[in-house]
């Protein structure tokens, strides 16, 4: 009798501790369109080329992986780069990247600027649809404030759409 009782409670917390293991379904979760990334990556160009800055503009998905790179005719290499990864810390910190900037100068948190790909400079915003942040933008080739306001404008011009 003892170990038939203690065989039906290991079968019991068997089945419970499996359960949450072995469920399964759907997880949903919404992801920018190519169409929305190059209308950010165009408009955040766009900005910058009006206030006379020859700029990159760079899109990635909440996975941080690319999407779209763009750059003005006369924008160099560099900032494609610089602008890849701005796009990238501002997913994956889910904040701007100025605010990153100055959060990263307390020792506390520094170390966070020696991961891969991260940029402390100004010009990457995350982008968000509601609470949940769905990729990131940067822009590089003017100061890291009017990169910023460029990349800014670029996401502004699809908010209707992230609602």
């Amino acid at each position: 009798m003892y170990y038939t009782a203690r065989a039906l409670v290991l079968i019991g917390v068997t089945g419970i501790l499996s359960g949450g293991a072995g469920a399964q379904g759907l997880v949903m979760q919404r992801n920018m369109s190519l169409a929305m990334a190059k209308t950010i990556a165009e408009a955040t160009i766009a900005e910058c080329k009006s206030k006379g800055f020859n700029t990159a503009a760079a899109v990635v998905d909440r996975a941080g992986q690319v999407m779209v790179i763009l750059r003005d005719e006369q924008a160099t290499a560099q900032l494609v780069e610089m602008a890849r990864r701005k796009a990238y810390t501002a997913r994956m910190f889910r904040t701007t990247t100025l605010e990153f900037q100055k959060r990263t100068m307390d020792p506390k948190y520094s170390a966070q600027r020696d991961i891969a790909d991260i940029l402390a400079l100004g010009g990457g915003v995350p982008i968000q649809a509601g609470n949940d942040t769905i990729g990131g933008v940067g822009s590089s080739g003017s100061t890291q404030e009017m990169d910023e306001a460029c990349a800014k404008a670029g996401v502004a011009k699809v908010e209707s759409l992230l609602k």
